[in-house]
């Protein structure tokens, strides 16, 4: 049980007016501490997971707010406890003096996450069901939200506790022939012990590899804007968004730091950053600003180069030796704006000097970001370009980056075990790395950690949850 005998309380839904609020009270005190703020059906009376109607009510027995009383009684609740909560009308004013008289009576306000901590210590979810929860108040598409949702109802932390338990079967084995080692007695056969972990070794090096994916599901495909100074990036960056997020000026330079936002393109998330544009110069806060637009080139996984179309193709050409070396392995879309100041002569002459210098895989396109003509073709390339694999909701995508490099650590372990059985290593040593790889398994889901971890995961959720 979770060692802290306090029972909490918090408003448990965005700050601000609405319609309705509700505050959540969790703990071992929670119908007695509600009970001396409330009037109607005694609540010690009530059956778990019913709902009632009353008052909440002043220190001196004035009338606060009318509101519906739901109860959930222990263990059969969110967090395990005798959980009770509170719907009333959404002021502000009356959350929190419902919240000051809950903490007048006994409660103490929650800390960040408090609920669901108490959830993971009272067995009610493991760590990374704990973590699905803030990624499903956190989805921002419907791919992200699917993840999470499959993550929370368990499907990850099935799979993880199969592993150890192949693993612990596996190293039993290895152990119990250290018992027995000076009658040379051998438990486990050796070719069937490698094919089991070599089995294991891949799920859980698609476990890992799924991270990619599950990366920018979660945080969005990084897609950096970039190309010479005035060739309209920050015009198209706000058609993108939707928004004036970016200045806009004739003036060569106006972009000189980074500029991120998200939007949501055919269901999936992608990550805008406009950067500076490049050229020659000895503006000091300038050329920080371009170094940043190289580094930011670098961090994405989709570059839209974007071309001034009334500038020479001999121009273009010497622009190609600064960009086109830091979007190798990238996704590369040419975008030639400007389209309504060319001819077609100018527009064939782009074409040919783009098919001469773009590798085979890249795409160009022309585009009038001011006319705002064929942006929407753009934004079918970006969609296309950003095609992920279809998952069915039985398949686990890894999202967060501690699971990620628990896994990578436990893929590393039990490489090694794998190579100490080829190599006829003794049981000892084996039996060490494939025990490594299981306490790296048992890190995501909580069953081996630490309170500074513990601290730091629940510290980002929100208040009352």
């Amino acid at each position: 049980m979770y060692n802290n005998e306090s029972t909490i309380c918090a408003i448990s839904t965005p700050h601000g007016t609405g319609g309705i609020a509700v505050i959540r009270i969790s703990g071992p005190q929670a119908i007695s501490y509600t009970s001396q703020c409330w009037k109607g059906a005694p609540i010690a009376d009530m059956a778990s997971h019913t709902a009632h109607l009353g008052n909440i009510l002043f220190a001196d027995g004035q009338m606060l707010d009318q509101v519906v009383l739901t109860i959930f009684r222990a263990p059969n609740t969110f967090t395990g406890e005798d959980v009770i909560e509170i719907s009333c009308h959404g002021s502000v004013w009356i959350q929190q003096q419902i919240v000051n008289r809950l903490i007048e009576a006994g409660c103490q306000a929650a800390s960040a996450g408090e609920f669901t901590r108490r959830a993971f210590a009272n067995h009610r979810i493991d760590l990374s069901q704990a973590e699905a929860i803030a990624d499903v108040i956190a989805a921002s598409s419907r791919a992200a939200h699917r993840i999470a949702i499959n993550q929370m109802r368990g499907a990850f932390s099935h799979q993880l506790a199969d592993l150890r338990a192949q693993l612990l079967d596996f190293v039993s084995l290895i152990e119990l022939e250290l018992d027995f080692s000076e009658e040379e007695v051998e438990f486990a056969d050796r070719t069937q012990l490698l094919n089991l972990a070599n089995q294991i070794l891949d799920i859980i090096t698609r476990l890992a590899q799924s991270f990619a994916t599950g990366n920018v599901i979660k945080n969005g495909l990084p897609v950096a804007i970039a190309g010479e100074t005035n060739a309209g990036k920050s015009t198209l960056l706000n058609y993108l968004l939707h928004d004036d997020r970016a200045l806009v000026s004739n003036i060569h330079g106006t972009t000189r730091d980074v500029i991120e936002d998200t939007i949501t393109l055919g269901g999936t998330l992608f990550r805008f950053i406009d950067t500076a544009g490049i050229r020659h110069t000895a503006d000091t806060i300038e050329a920080m600003g371009i170094e940043r637009t190289f580094k930011k080139i670098g961090e994405a996984q989709l570059v839209l180069w974007l071309i001034d179309g009334t500038n020479p193709p001999q121009h273009l050409a010497q622009l190609s030796t600064e960009i086109l070396p830091h979007t190798a392995g990238k996704q590369l879309i040419a975008v030639v704006n400007k389209d309504d100041c060319l001819n077609n002569d100018q527009r064939q002459a782009i074409t040919d000097a783009l098919t001469q210098l773009l590798p085979p895989d890249a795409q160009h396109i022309f585009i009038s970001a001011k006319q705002q003509t064929a942006l929407t073709q753009l934004q079918n390339m970006l969609i296309e370009a950003a095609a992920l694999p279809e998952a069915d909701e039985s398949q686990v995508i890894v999202t967060n980056a501690r699971h990620y490099q628990a896994l990578t650590r436990a893929q590393q372990a039990l490489q090694r075990a794998i190579q100490g059985l080829t190599d006829g290593l003794s049981g000892d040593f084996v039996s060490q790395d494939i025990r490594e790889a299981m306490h790296y398994l048992g890190e995501i889901t909580g069953e081996i950690t630490t309170h500074d971890i513990l601290g730091n995961i629940f510290s980002r959720f929100c208040i009352g949850k």
